[in-house]
Parts: C-alpha cells; structure tokens; sequence
C-alpha cells in the first residue's frame, strides 16, 4: 500500500509516547485483542453525551445476543486518537470503533479497517436507509464499505439571546444574515451591534475602543487548521463559491490558492484587527467565554446542541442560547459543511462477524431511534433524525432548523477525504495559525498549496 512503511513509523513513534498510558488506562474497560474473552466486543467512542445512547444501544443488542457483550470505553478527543493508533501497533486496538472522515483515507490505506461488505451481518447495508449522501462517504477507491454510518452534522451560529435583544437584534434577523467578504454583509454589521468594549460602547458606535473589548460578537476557536475549518472560516469560503479539491473524494489538488479562499481568510481573521473577535491570544473554547459572557456568537456543529443549551451564567442561571443558520454569501445561499461519522470494524480482530453484528445492530434502525431519542446528535438514519427534531423541541425548546435546513436545501459540502490527511492538517494548521497571529499574510497559503499538491502527486 502507499507509503505504508513511512506511516507505520510515524504510527510507532506516536504508540511508544502512548503505550504506557495505554497499558495503565485500559484495565477491564480497554483489554487488548489479544487477551479479550470469547464473545466480548471492545467497542470505543470519544462522546461522553452520547455514551449513555449507546450503553442503551448495548444493553438491547446484548438481549438479543444473549452470547455476547459489549465493552463500551470513551475518552477525550486527542486521547481516544493516540490509544487507537498505539491500539494499531500493538494489537490492542478494539473490534469496533468510532471513525472520523478525516482519519478514515489513512486508515484504509493501512489496511487496518475490514471491508463491511465481506461480512456477514454488514454485507447488505443500504445506502438508501441513511441521509442522502452519507453511506457513500465511507466507501475507499477500492469500492468497499469501511465504515457503518453513525450520524450526520451540519454548521450553525450559537447566539446569546439576552445579548442579541439587548442591542435590538431579532430572531428573524439573526435567521436571515447575509455575507460578503468586502463589507461582511449583515452577518458583520451584527457582529459589530453585538461587540461592546470596557467602557459600554457598541462596536457600530462613535467612540468604540477595539483595543478594550468586554464581549466579543463572535467568537474564535481557533485559526482553523482541524478539519478544514469547519467550525471556523468554511462556511464562509464555500458561500464565496470556493471548492477545497478539484474532487471529492479522493481529492489530486487543493486550492488554498483560489483567491476566493484567501479573500475569505483575509475578511474572517481580520474581524480580530476591528475588535469583533478575539486575537489569537485568547482564542479558546466557544462554550465557556460564552457562559462567561465574553462573547454574543459561536460558530460550531449540531453536536454542540446539548452542551450549549445547558450553558449556565456566573450566577447559575440558565442562559437563553438558540442557533441561527450560516448566512448567505455572494453565491446566493448559505452553506455548511456536511460531514458524518460511521462505526468502523478493525481489521484481524479475534472475532470479527460478531464485530460486524455490533457495527450492523449500530447503523440499523432499533439503536439510530434510541440515539434520536436521546437528542445528542443526528442520527444517520432519516427517522431517528426526526426523533432528534423532536427531542429539543420538547426538551429543549429548540427548533433546530438552522442544522437541517442545509441538509434540505442542498447547500452542503462535504469534508475533503485525502490521502495523505495528517500530513496536510500539519502543513495548513500552523499557516493559518500565522495568519491568525499577524505574522503571514494570505498569499502565504498559496506556497503552502503548492507543497500540498506536490505531496498528492505522489499517489
């Protein structure tokens, strides 16, 4: 396989750093492959909100497997990466886990994913039973299925209604923001109502000090590397009518050269230059400056629903957050990345049909109803989204539209999936750190395109 020997060694060094945490974090809830009793099935997830779905998801599927049980393990975002990469070394990785799109093109040039469609219990999935466009993601260039599909999201724009009302901002205009990157549109004269500085100033005001800031209209988590900023700068590009890849999947080229691209990034991170954002220094987690009333905005993914409508104040009082749709760019629509999780079945496993009965029971219609049910996420399945709907319109008192009118409207885009991944998110992340920070401007990223490009080519 491509560059399989080079990854593997990269892959070793990561799982010497890892495996000591590895071998003390496991204990009965990570036990290796190679030691795990006939007929458990290590199943892991980085979700700690959705982790109670799935222990539910467990406990139906073990009734009717009576033989069976699952081991479900969750840990952090970065943890959960490092232990299964360590997990690939050392055989100690589990039988079913959780995939990323963006982890997925690497996964499968490894071989280490089995192919759903050579086993039994996972052979027939249908991409017609999931949202339109999903089961087609997790299918490598070799024409198999690697991942069974999980759930969906989409993009929206979190907002403080207490701060929105208070600068005389409604609903209807917060669903309704439009986007250029000459002026920022509607989205930024918002941006700038909602931007008051220490001295109580709004940022469309005479007087306004973009120096001492005491709320930010939106905020930033970061430059935007992670995933082709996708809760960052992308929805913007796209409705600029900017494309990441000449295709997708499976991408030869990038265009981080399109000066629709850099005219974005050039608009987007100069928000932080007129006080509308943070700068670089105090970019950090769009939850918590939010509940500290730091900022009015947050752009971020339906699987946020749940940790920002619990936001509480300083004073312990719920606060009042809802979600309006991206604005509509210069292409006339709005836009939203689409991405997609799914359950992966790893490759060699000690017993991998009964893996792939667990990933079949995950991706079919008795488990996505009991995810719907718990209101966390999207589930892929049609019906279980719309149990979703309906949990945070009773529960939460949340229309979620903003999330799936870009699934209706047909105004997603989809994550690139490369080849190569790791090594482009480490080429772009610290660019566009630099862009960030002041010290690159935007035509920086066209060299970085180029090195990118260069490393496709060796496909």
């Amino acid at each position: 396989m491509r560059y399989t020997t080079r990854f593997k060694t990269v892959l070793a060094g990561v799982a010497a750093a890892a495996m000591v945490g590895v071998t003390a974090a496991c204990g009965s809830g990570g036990s290796g492959s190679q030691s795990r009793a006939d007929g458990v099935i290590d199943y892991w997830l980085w979700d700690s909100a959705q982790q109670p779905g799935y222990q539910q998801c467990a406990d139906a599927f073990q009734q009717q497997n009576p033989d069976l049980r699952i081991n479900i393990t969750q840990m952090g975002w970065d943890d959960y990466w490092q232990r299964l990469t360590a997990g690939f070394i050392a055989g100690t990785a589990p039988d079913v886990f959780t995939d990323h799109l963006a982890k997925f093109a690497q996964y499968v040039d490894l071989g280490v994913l089995a192919p759903l469609d050579q086993l039994e219990a996972t052979k027939n999935l249908q991409d017609g039973d999931y949202q339109e466009g999903l089961a087609e993601l997790w299918k490598g260039q070799d024409g198999h299925r690697y991942g069974a599909p999980k759930d969906w999201d989409t993009i929206g724009i979190f907002y403080n209604r207490a701060m929105t009302q208070a600068a005389g901002i409604s609903d209807e205009q917060m669903a309704n923001m439009t986007w250029n990157p000459t002026d920022g549109g509607t989205f930024e004269q918002i941006l700038a109502r909602l931007t008051v500085d220490t001295n109580g100033v709004r940022g469309d005001e005479p007087g306004f000090n973009k120096n001492s800031i005491r709320t930010y209209g939106l905020n930033i988590d970061e430059a935007g590397g992670g995933n082709y900023g996708q809760t960052q700068w992308s929805p913007f590009a796209a409705a600029n009518g900017w494309q990441a890849t000449d295709v997708n999947p499976w991408a030869h080229r990038f265009n981080f050269d399109d000066p629709k691209f850099q005219d974005t990034l050039a608009w987007y991170f100069g928000l932080a230059n007129k006080g509308y954002a943070p700068p670089f220094a105090a970019a950090t987690d769009s939850d918590r400056v939010m509940a500290s009333g730091q900022v009015a905005m947050a752009i971020n993914g339906s699987w946020m629903i749940g940790t920002f409508t619990s936001l509480e104040n300083a004073q312990g009082e719920k606060m009042d957050i809802s979600v309006a749709p991206t604005p509509i760019g210069p292409v006339g629509h709005r836009a939203s990345m689409f991405n997609g999780l799914a359950d992966s079945v790893v490759a060699n496993g000690p017993e991998p049909e009964n893996a792939a009965k667990w990933a079949a029971f995950l991706a079919g219609e008795e488990c996505q109803n009991i995810i719907g049910d718990a209101g966390v996420v999207f589930p892929a399945r049609p019906a279980g989204t719309q149990r979703a709907v309906e949990y945070n319109k009773r529960e939460r008192n949340l229309d979620v539209d903003a999330f799936t009118v870009q699934v209706r409207d047909k105004t997603t885009f989809q994550a690139p999936v490369v080849n190569y991944a790791a090594d482009i998110q480490a080429l772009i992340t610290p660019a566009l750190d630099a862009i960030y920070m002041g010290r690159e401007p935007v035509s920086s990223m066209t060299q970085v395109n180029e090195q990118i490009n260069s490393l496709l080519e060796q496909q």
